[in-house]
């Protein structure tokens, strides 16, 4: 069974009133006081400004999206995050924007079975948005990312 996620991560009201200037954008609750936004097709198309958005490295993250997280992160912490495993093989990549810059990664951690750092880079990133751990699971487990496997079932199972 696979897993697959590309979003934007940050706190709750943040997320929500950031999400009023995408048209499409869906806010999807976490644990923590974090939710996030999927990263879908109409998302993309409204926050891209058609060019390349491959100088960090993300699969899908947009064209000169980064200098709108920027822009939320002046307001909080802002995380954008891409997995893709299948059969327990797969990538994970993550960056975080503080105050108005970018200050963690991105971290990426290519194509592995078990993760080389102690800390998966999506798990780093949820530590630069507040998140904590309990005995026995990771940041990336304690904030509920591992409720759903793909964007779409984020979106299905929103609650705001």
């Amino acid at each position: 069974m696979g897993y697959e996620l590309q979003a934007v991560i940050a706190a709750d009201e943040l997320l929500h009133r950031a999400s009023r200037e995408i048209p499409g954008a869906r806010v999807a609750p976490l644990r923590q006081g974090l939710s996030l936004i999927p990263m879908t097709d109409e998302v993309f198309d409204a926050v891209t400004d058609g060019s390349d958005g491959g100088d960090l490295g993300f699969w899908k993250l947009p064209g000169r999206f980064e200098t709108l997280l920027a822009q939320w992160s002046s307001a909080g912490p802002v995380a954008y995050v891409e997995a893709e495993y299948f059969g327990g093989i797969g990538e994970q990549r993550a960056a975080v924007w503080s105050d108005g810059s970018l200050t963690l990664g991105p971290l990426d951690e290519p194509e592995k079975k078990r993760f080389s750092r102690a800390v998966s880079p999506i798990s780093q990133a949820l530590r630069r948005l507040g998140a904590r751990k309990s005995l026995g699971e990771d940041e990336f487990s304690a904030v509920g990312l591992d409720r759903h496997r793909n964007n779409e079932d984020w979106i299905t199972s929103r609650t705001d």
